[in-house]
């Protein structure tokens, strides 16, 4: 089967190929066919107007596999030596083998276009009455070009008429000097002279004037035409979009009504569907994103099942409700001193609204500064969101009692892959913190950690994170949001590094995060997917893991989701390799042997790894009962926004809008989250204004400055960093919130 993409990884040559200004220009190029047989080497064959294709050039003699008019066509230049004609309904996509050839058809095809419209227009008598072709750029330059020569003309004369003007006066101004009838005579010869050239010059000016003024009416009329057509087939689209969004919502909510009878195949058929309308997938490559290692385990090379002792061993715990049976096991009085946290929140509900109405204007952005209704919100924080990393603190506590730096960094990679676990059907955005808003997490008494986060900017949204467990580690991060709106999908690069400490062996561990993609933004059911590498390095060993999130593709045979891993010493020696999906599980097998194998694709050697029976180090927690209605919330996301006594007046938990969103009380939380983003916009401008103060009495001037955190040079990495400062645990001890501003 032919890969897009993959299929471009030869290098063809443009045999018979000229140069872009000839009549005929000739090569090879790749055709999209379809999903099975990707893009197809075709013979093209560019001459009047016309550009042809054939499977081969001896095809030309008598086969002919279709052709394209070029007078109405629309030429797109994409990446990648990527380009699409549109012609008659129908869209050509096509690929070069270089970005030079691809810029020599481009140069070709806008040229025999610009030519075949000059002819059309030629040939009509009727002018105005013709038809309205697409837009060109080449003739369009070319009318500039030829306003600007007559401008030039246009130059040429002034400067003429008033050279020969001022010969003309001193003429006549020595011709009321004369004194004699001689000199007379041929003073008034020179003066008929040159009254005769201004004459001509004038002349001159105003043909020129009339031509200009004729190609400019000319083109004035047809470019009013051309706008007034593209403006109407704009027109046209959005109604077109924004009906089919409104069917696809519409058939959405009916299929949600209906009694589904394939609940577990239902999800990933959706998600195939929505995969043939991505564009994007047909350049993933397959055979790019798999592993550069095999392995293989040591005591079966066959398929094996795993054990139940092995899950028990390697898992990431149990789900919430039997870790509280054990608990209720140990003793009445313990229990009495746990809080039973809620486990449960109000139905979402069913209100429908047109997502491409608010974004067809927003594309190429930033997120974070579209204004959207909560209706594409979760009523959640950010700052909500990053504290929910913690889900699997587990995995960190069991890391910090390893004695082996290799196993260690195996637990720590699974924690950084276990935070996006929560993310796979959660497509809603969550609120956009304000300057200074913070949220807490107290979970001393069950979880052993202790969490406070900050949003120390806004433009560009940042907040900074702190974690104390008592059980041995410290972790911290500053995380920046830089997110992009595409058209079709969303963006989402979170910017900054996560930090942790093991308190016993002072390991320490730094890492960043792969990119967010929400797709079907437009018509479509949305889905995430991860993408990207992590490298996790610890400082003091020089021990690193490479993760690899391998991106969906509509023609990978492997798991979807799914993610792999090496970790190695400070040497470079493989010791473990990782392996599992993002929404799931991760396992780990110990590497036991490794040798160069045989060469894989394009002749590169894949090393060959035995291993040891692989161990499960994550397992994902079932979603509580009834999910599906309550935002698909974790267990641990249900608790965040439980409403805490003794917190910061600046806590998330306060924040009005979200609070009644998650009531179930949209229309008020919109009108509230209207007032609050107002109120941090004139507070952002008072701050401006009083800096434009400050500056012009030639004073130093005071950024923002987060009340908790503050910004200090990392040790290990040699970055600025925001680190907590201390002081909140000390405020709420005594209840002294006396220094935070009131933002809500």
């Amino acid at each position: 089967m032919s890969e897009p993409g993959k299929s471009l990884l030869s290098s063809p040559t443009s045999s018979g190929g000229q140069p872009a200004g000839s009549d005929t220009y000739k090569g090879w190029l790749y055709k999209w066919t379809n999903y099975l047989k990707g893009y197809q080497r075709r013979w093209f064959v560019l001459s009047n107007g016309l550009l042809s294709y054939y499977r081969t050039q001896a095809e030309m003699a008598h086969t002919c596999r279709g052709t394209i008019s070029l007078t109405t066509a629309h030429i797109e230049v994409g990446d990648a030596c990527h380009l699409v004609l549109t012609s008659g309904g129908r869209s050509y996509h096509l690929k070069a083998t270089s970005d030079g050839e691809s810029q020599r058809w481009v140069s070709a095809l806008q040229q025999a276009k610009a030519n075949a419209s000059h002819m059309m227009h030629q040939s009509d008598d009727s002018g105005d009455e013709a038809p309205v072709p697409q837009p060109d750029r080449a003739l369009t330059q070319g009318a500039l070009k030829t306003l600007a020569s007559k401008l030039d003309d246009l130059s040429t004369c002034n400067e003429l008429i008033g050279k020969h003007g001022a010969a003309l006066q001193r003429s006549l101004s020595e011709l009321e000097d004369l004194r004699t009838a001689t000199d007379g005579t041929d003073k008034l010869k020179t003066v008929n002279e040159r009254a005769t050239l201004f004459r001509i010059t004038s002349n001159a000016m105003i043909n020129a004037c009339r031509d200009f003024l004729d190609v400019a009416e000319t083109h004035s009329r047809r470019w009013q035409r051309a706008l007034q057509y593209e403006r109407e087939q704009r027109h046209h689209l959005e109604e077109t979009i924004e009906q089919l969004a409104k069917q696809h919502n519409s058939l959405e909510r009916a299929w949600r009504e209906a009694p589904s009878t394939h609940p577990d195949g239902g999800e990933r058929t959706q998600e195939g569907d929505a995969s043939d309308e991505n564009e994007d997938t047909e350049f993933f490559d397959a055979m790019e994103d798999s592993p550069a290692f095999i392995t293989v385990t040591a005591s079966d090379h066959t398929q094996h099942r795993r054990s139940g002792s092995n899950q028990s061993i390697m898992s990431g715990g149990l789900p919430n409700n039997e870790w509280s049976h054990n608990e209720n096991d140990s003793g009445s009085n313990n229990v009495q001193l746990r809080r039973v946290r809620r486990s449960r929140i109000p139905n979402k509900p069913n209100y429908s609204l047109n997502l491409w109405s608010i974004m067809k204007n927003c594309i190429g952005k930033e997120l974070s500064k579209i204004p959207m209704p909560v209706n594409f919100n979760e009523p959640l924080s950010m700052l909500q969101r990053l504290t929910e990393d913690l889900e699997y603190s587990d995995l960190l506590d069991r890391a910090s009692r390893c004695e082996s730096s290799l196993e260690q960094m195996c637990l720590v990679a699974a924690f950084s892959v276990s935070s996006y676990s929560t993310t796979i059907h959660r497509t809603a955005k969550p609120f956009n913190p304000l300057l200074g808003e913070t949220y807490e997490l107290d979970r001393l008494d069950d979880f052993g950690y202790r969490s406070i986060c900050e949003q120390v900017s806004h433009h560009p949204p940042a907040a900074a994170h702190h974690v104390t467990s008592q059980r041995g580690w410290t972790l911290w991060q500053e995380i920046t949001i830089d997110s992009k709106f595409r058209g079709k999908y969303i963006s989402v690069m979170p910017l900054g590094c996560i930090h942790l400490q093991f308190h016993s062996s002072g390991n320490h561990y730094v890492w960043g995060k792969v990119t967010s993609t929400v797709h079907n933004i437009i018509v479509g059911k949305l889905w995430i997917d991860q993408s990207g590498d992590i490298e996790i390095v610890n400082h003091r060993t020089k021990d690193i893991c490479h993760l690899k999130f391998v991106p969906y593709s509509y023609f990978s045979r492997d798991l979807s989701r799914k993610v792999t891993g090496v970790v190695a010493d400070s040497e470079g020696t493989a010791h473990h390799i990782l392996s599992g999906t993002w929404d799931d599980k991760m396992e780990s097998a110990k590497i036991v042997e490794s040798s160069r194998g045989c060469g894989g694709s394009e002749g590169k050697q894949k090393t060959l790894y035995q291993t040891l029976q692989p161990k499960v180090l994550w397992k994902k927690y079932p979603l509580p009962e009834n999910s599906e209605n309550m935002h698909f919330f974790s267990s641990l996301a249900l608790t965040l926004n439980e409403p805490e006594e003794g917190v910061a007046p600046t806590d998330s938990r306060l924040r009005p809008d979200q609070r009644l969103m998650e009531a179930g009380l949209w229309d008020e939380a919109n009108a509230h989250k209207q007032r609050l983003e107002e109120r941090q916009r004139l507070e952002r401008r008072k701050r401006e204004a009083q800096a434009t103060q400050v500056l012009e009495e030639g004073q130093d001037i005071e950024s923002f400055q987060p009340l908790w955190f503050e910004r200090r040079t990392d040790d290990s990495t040699g970055e600025s960093t925001y680190v907590y400062r201390g002081g909140y645990w000390e405020a709420k001890d005594r209840q002294d919130w006396s220094q935070c501003p009131e933002i809500f």
